[in-house]
């Protein structure tokens, strides 16, 4: 029997249930009949047979318009994107059958997705697609769990009246990582009611698309009607509950600019952001090119652990340049760790073998099979995992290093520290470094970084620290470090938060005034004897859906903003020795004083600001380069400056020379040479990895020497 509760449902419920359960529910309403007696149903059977008949006349004869318009945009798009991958969408699994099988009689190769396969079947479904299939037929389900972005090209065939699944639908392929111009069919059947709603909808957002010239409207199409509840509009329509000349007038808005200032308030970050804070954004990208984990870091770290593992993995040399690999057998260890429902959800499927991968985003862009394997790809994580559960003792035992210019020699002790907030999520974790010296109690705290410039000893070296007691002291060392970086988090927090204000809760504040405003209107014209009363039922639930919204919005600001300090975890600590080499060997000689030293970035930033450019010291970050300049063009120099108390070679770390080669023409190498006389002379080296090579590589060191300095700087000596 039916319950009175699967009757009732909600339109907005229905939307919100999985697909299946959406498809289920439809079942459902399909055994149902209005009639309310025997003569009210036979009507209704004689009626539902004359309408089979007359779809099975139309697939008979095969005119059916929508198919024969489906089939001219499948074709228009092999001619302009010949060899293209095509994305189809529709709601029903039976549409989804009936569209496979018309379009492999018309030679297509089709694969599908619905939401009836389990994840590991979509996963497999997204390959084929990728590597054999010129189409794939979908459901909603194609966006859960796998990455259609190789695909820009789509067809919805049928059309969602919730635009929020509309926009999920064109997120598919329209997001962040999408290199080409996406391009999306809409069929739409003009001549029916629902269709005239929705072919005036598309209409209304192409004009506000180019009022606003931006493509981001279509992420945000259920934004740009305020006031209005578009999948009940359409509902309307079809349902006949209105008017078709007044559901149109709803959609019927004045693109003028006092609308678009509106809409870029109500859209809040979702499109203001490129007018508020464009500088920002410039800046944060900046800043994440600058601090990206260089790719030779990934690659040895997955290589080492790999050959822990017994896994085969060899280079590509068909590729026409290094860096590919091809993974001939993925080890059961991992294939263990990966076989999970928990891993399989976040990070996708483990295959046993990859035959094209690379660590270097830059060429797996260059190539459209290659796989990235970096951090969130499967076979990356896997090894990841397996490296925490088998080496955290070894990890937490620590190592010895050396250290290759004689300085260190103490300790490093590594902790995570972490910053909390009041809904309990997790706002930022810093890893944190601090150095004991061994000829003293004081502690420092240093870059995390410092690790890429030391050398692995094969044996332990002899201490003496009591690494416990140490790790008390540097707890209470960090705390006031910890709350700086605290109040950091707290700034940006409290920045998104007034843009959440601004942009959110004045926006439904706004909204609730509005729908006032239209329920006065609607009262009036009940009391003359109009019949509004599912207008305004339908307002007055959306005003109260905003009320609770604005209520919700206020208290998880709040939360959001109180930040709490977590004790810190540690992680390692690792004894430090110096490691002199003898000169003949290239080190006493590149050991320079720090007055030395602090005569190069003297005479570095002195010609930054000389020349217009706007010098920062960032030694201490250990970034891969001492300075930070920003020219008037907003065009930044990054500069590792090195110095010599007369002429001698340098010794570039290994963090440098991958930070050199990541940075090409933006990196510059500044040689000091006779730092202790009174003419030092400056000497520059743009893109120095490509003009200089090393003539020894010692432990972490690249050495390189003098005389190729000079010859690569060959016209841009300073003497100062």
């Amino acid at each position: 029997p039916t319950r009175p509760s699967e009757l009732s449902l909600s339109l907005d419920e229905v939307e919100e249930m999985s697909e299946e359960e959406r498809w289920a529910q439809e079942a459902l309403w399909e055994t149902l009949s209005v009639a309310e007696n025997r003569a009210e149903l036979d009507a209704e059977i004689r009626t539902l047979e004359t309408l089979l008949q007359q779809a099975r006349e139309i697939i008979e004869q095969g005119d059916e318009v929508k198919l024969r318009h489906f089939r001219d945009a499948l074709d228009r798009l092999q001619e302009t994107e010949p060899g293209e991958k095509i994305l189809i969408f529709t709601e029903s699994r039976d549409t989804l059958d009936y569209l496979e099988r018309r379009m492999r009689d018309w030679g297509y190769t089709v694969c599908t997705i619905h939401g009836g396969l389990p994840l590991k079947a979509r996963i497999e479904a997204e390959k084929v697609f990728k590597n054999e299939a010129q189409v794939m037929v979908a459901t909603e389900a194609a966006g859960e769990g796998i990455n259609l972005q190789f695909c820009h090209l789509m067809i919805n065939y049928d059309i969602p009246w919730n635009p929020n699944r509309l926009e999920q639908r064109m997120g598919r392929i329209h997001r962040y990582g999408q290199t080409r111009e996406v391009t999306i069919f809409n069929l739409v059947a003009a001549d029916t009611r629902e269709g005239r709603v929705l072919n005036r909808l598309f209409e209304k957002l192409d004009e506000i698309r180019a009022a606003l010239g931006s493509d981001r409207v279509f992420d945000v199409v259920d934004e740009l009607f305020p006031g209005h509840n578009l999948a009940q509009l359409l509902t309307d329509a079809a349902a006949n509950a209105r008017t078709l000349d007044d559901i149109l007038r709803d959609i019927e808005i004045h693109v003028d600019q006092e609308y678009l200032r509106s809409i870029r308030a109500i859209l809040g970050e979702s499109l203001a952001t490129r007018y508020i804070d464009y500088t920002r954004i410039q800046e944060m990208n900046t800043r994440a090119r600058e601090q990206r984990l260089i790719p030779e870091y990934t690659q040895a770290f997955f290589q080492k652990a790999w050959a822990r593992l017994g896994g085969r993995i060899r280079p590509r040399r068909d590729m026409g340049r290094e860096g590919y690999f091809i993974v001939e057998r993925v080890p059961h260890p991992l294939r263990t760790i990966a076989d999970t429902d928990e891993f399989r959800r976040r990070f996708g499927l483990l295959q046993r073998r990859y035959p094209l991968i690379t660590f270097d985003k830059d060429l797996a862009m260059r190539e459209s099979q290659a796989e990235f394997v970096s951090f969130g790809h499967p076979l990356f994580e896997a090894v990841l995992r397996w490296a925490e559960q088998e080496l955290t003792p070894s990890l937490q035992r620590g190592g010895t290093f050396f250290d290759p210019d004689g300085r260190m020699d103490g300790v490093i002790l590594f902790f995570e520290g972490w910053i909390s907030d009041g809904l309990g999520a997790i706002v930022g974790k810093r890893l944190f470094a601090l150095f004991v010296p061994s000829d003293g109690d004081s502690i420092e705290v240093i870059s995390p970084a410092i690790i890429w410039d030391l050398a692995p000893a094969e044996q332990a070296a002899d201490g003496g620290f009591d690494v416990e007691t140490l790790k008390t002291q540097a707890v209470e060392w960090l705390i006031p470090h910890l709350a700086r970086y605290r109040k950091e988090l707290s700034a940006e927090r409290q920045r998104q938060a007034e843009i959440k204000r601004k942009y959110g809760l004045e926006s439904l504040r706004d909204l609730i005034l509005k729908l006032d405003r239209e329920l006065i209107e609607l009262g009036a014209r009940a009391l003359a004897g109009e019949d509004v009363a599912l207008v305004i039922h339908n307002k007055e639930q959306q005003k109260d859906s905003y009320q609770q919204a604005r209520r919700e919005l206020e208290e998880t600001l709040e939360r959001e903003s109180r930040l709490t300090l977590n004790t810190p975890r540690f992680i390692s600590a690792l004894r430090v020795a110096p490691l002199h080499s003898p000169p003949e060997k290239g080190g006493a000689d590149m050991h320079p004083s720090p007055e030395i030293e602090a005569v190069g970035m003297d005479v570095t930033m002195r010609y930054e600001r000389e020349n217009g450019r706007q010098p920062e010291d960032v030694a201490a970050e250990n970034l891969g380069y001492d300075v930070r300049s920003t020219g008037p063009d907003g065009a930044v120099r990054y500069i590792e400056v090195k110095a010599r108390a007369g002429v001698g070679r340098i010794a570039l770390t290994q963090n440098e020379w991958f930070t050199a080669q990541r940075l090409g023409e933006d990196y510059y190498l500044y040689v000091v040479l006779n730092a202790a006389g009174d003419a030092p002379a400056l000497y520059i080296v743009p893109n120095p990895t490509a003009h200089l090579r090393p003539e020894a590589h010692l432990e972490v060191r690249y050495i390189v020497p003098a005389e190729a300095i000079q010859r690569a700087s060959e016209g841009t000596e300073e003497r100062l």
